[in-house]
């Protein structure tokens, strides 16, 4: 049975920071001070593998499935370690990588270091091609790997020995970063840990075509002879686009996973499960069923549904890892298939109260009456608009949200409204975005899908948290059993 609680959705970009993006500094100790102040019990963070764009891009397409971003390093912790000297608070990124270079050249001239080398060796499987990747894609002046010389496109032998030894200190300087990112991103968990939280991570199910595992696993997506796509990702047309989504990720070939026994996705997995306490499965349909587009489409429109692994996947995983530490978004619209697979394997299925006050009310999952106790319910996800966002620009029937909340509120309050009724649900876990606790607007919003500029920049300022909505919070959470 798992225990009643709540939790805090915030990314690590999201953090104050003089550094132009959020760190695991510092700032993200103050957090899970208050995390645990508010008497939450889960910190949620989305992805943390590196963006295919460097700055503010999305953490849902990634150039690699188990590197770490290294923007999320914090210098003052490098400092701390010895690694920096004087740090200039200038605010920018490119200031930051400098720093990091910085670090990288100072840590060559020390002593050889066992916990780096164990490091190394401790994640061989992913990190030596993950490095030579990165590398070439700066020598390569970050053109798609499947525009490189074909030599390297084809991973032969002789060649990649030869870019091994040429870009040699390019490589230890990612490997280098990612000792670092990881070392410090294991401290804070162990931190939160610590002051009983759970660090809830987040794992997508694609990858971006110019990724390190594309690259290095091409025979387990669908690829040309030439190592290009031959397929691509997406949801086909419905009420909100008249031609889809096109996400453009290549697809997955699962009959050659299937045959080597799903291990890429189970080391995956794995993975995941050493970062994190719980992990959610992003857009989880995709392993009951999966649209796919021909490459060469302009638009979603003309894709295809195709089965995913579904039973067979996850029974292979369930006898090497525990299957109740997946909570799992399955918003799709494929129905009963996706319901069976979660009811099967007990999955904790993802449910959005802004979701809730649409469609026939007998039969909505996100209404708060008909949630299941094995469920997570958020008031809003990265991709929704915040609580009070939502209320003002896009409820249209506003006096259907105050009759089922009971009274009548502006919107500058309404967020607490929902956090009650989002608490107060049979839900056993509840999470709320840091947005939605401040009370902020569409502003801070972190995403708008189907969009590709201002996204995922949202940083909260020092100064917001204040004692008194961490003592709302808290009183909130002791009020109904979540503490």
């Amino acid at each position: 049975m798992r225990k009643r609680a709540s939790g805090i959705l915030l990314h690590i970009t999201s953090l104050p920071s003089e550094y132009g993006i959020g760190d695991l500094g510092p700032q993200a100790y103050r957090f899970a001070d208050f995390i645990a102040k508010a008497g939450q019990s889960y910190w949620q963070v989305l992805p943390l593998t590196p963006p295919a764009t460097e700055i503010n891009g999305s953490p849902y397409s990634s150039i690699s499935a188990f590197a770490g971003n290294t923007l999320l390093i914090s210098p003052q912790l490098l400092k701390d370690e010895g690694l920096l000297t004087d740090l200039d608070k200038s605010g920018t990124v490119s200031y930051k990588i400098k720093l990091l270079n910085t670090a990288y050249k100072r840590f060559k001239k020390m002593p050889d270091n066992p916990a780096y080398d164990k490091f190394c060796t401790d994640n061989k499987f992913w990190l030596e091609d993950f490095a030579l990747f990165a590398a070439m894609r700066e020598h390569f002046k970050r053109r798609l790997w499947g525009n490189w010389p074909a030599a390297v496109r084809n991973r032969e032998k002789n060649t990649l020995e030869s870019l091994r030894a040429r870009l040699a200190d390019a490589i230890d300087k990612e490997k280098f970063l990612q000792y670092q990112f990881f070392r410090q991103w294991f401290a804070l968990k162990h931190y939160c840990n610590e002051r009983k939280i759970q660090i809830l991570g987040d794992i997508p199910i694609y990858l971006d075509y110019d990724s390190a595992d594309v690259w290095s696993n091409p025979q387990i997506f669908k690829l040309t002879a030439a190592k290009k796509p031959q397929f691509v990702s997406g949801v086909p047309p419905d009420r909100f686009s008249k031609t889809g989504q096109l996400w453009g990720n290549p697809v997955y070939n699962w009959q050659v996973l299937k045959a080597k026994g799903y291990n890429w996705w189970i080391e995956r997995l794995k993975h995941n499960l050493a970062l994190f306490d719980v992990v959610r499965i992003d857009h989880f349909t995709g392993f009951v069923s999966y649209w796919q587009v021909p490459a060469h489409h302009k638009t979603s429109a003309k894709g295809k549904w195709l089965k995913g692994p579904r039973e067979d996947f996850f029974e292979k995983l369930q006898k090497l890892v525990p299957l109740s530490n997946f909570i799992v978004e399955d918003l799709g619209p494929l129905g009963s298939a996706v319901d069976e697979l979660v009811e099967k394997f007990r999955f904790a299925p993802t449910r959005v109260l802004q979701f809730g006050f649409g469609g026939n009310q007998a039969t909505n999952p996100h209404r708060p009456y008909n949630l299941a106790k094995n469920s997570v319910f958020y008031t809003g996800t990265h991709d929704s608009n915040t609580a009070k966002g939502w209320f003002e620009k896009e409820v249209k029937d506003k006096q259907a949200v105050f009759d089922y909340i009971g009274r009548k509120v502006s919107a500058e309050q309404m967020h607490w409204e929902l956090i009650r009724l989002a608490m107060s649900a049979v839900s056993y876990l509840v999470i709320i975005p840091l947005q939605d606790i401040l009370g902020l607007g569409r502003e801070a919003r972190m995403n708008v899908p189907a969009t590709t500029k201002g996204n995922w920049k949202w940083r909260f300022e020092r100064g917001q948290i204040t004692g008194q909505i961490t003592k709302k919070l808290a009183k909130l959470t002791h009020i109904f059993g979540r503490i």
